[in-house]
């Protein structure tokens, strides 16, 4: 199990990692006119703001437990971005956008199986 879940953390590590540098480096138009429609009704810092989240969580999943320091902060990362997509998944909601939210849905899923994992029977 524990292997798995290192397996669901660096996944959604690099999920996250290149959503959130990508909120973080272009420009909300930008972002808009590639699929993400949302960011026309977001202001600008604010898709910044969720970028360095993203970015912060994805680098929180892996790096404390990989380098042994600090390892329980993994499952608060973990347990950050499910809130992070539960926000996202609210979002679509409201949009209407109902494929976003299947796909938020099973990213929450996910690091919610990793912060439990990590809570739980296989903490660091």
């Amino acid at each position: 199990m524990n292997t798995a879940l290192w397996i669901t953390a660096s996944v959604l590590a690099l999920l996250f990692l290149v959503a959130g540098l990508m909120k973080i480096s272009q420009a909300r138009e930008k972002l808009a006119a590639s699929g993400m429609a949302w960011a026309e009704d977001i202001p600008a810092g604010a898709i910044k703001a969720i970028g360095a989240v993203e970015v912060l969580g994805a680098v929180g999943l892996v790096l404390p437990a990989a380098v042994n320091i600090a390892p329980g902060l993994a499952p608060w990362a973990a347990l950050g971005l499910a809130a992070t997509m539960l926000g996202a998944a609210a979002t679509h909601a409201r949009r209407k956008e109902n494929q976003m939210i299947a796909l938020n849905l099973v990213l929450l899923a996910l690091a919610a199986v990793v912060a439990w994992g990590r809570f739980g029977p296989h903490a660091f």
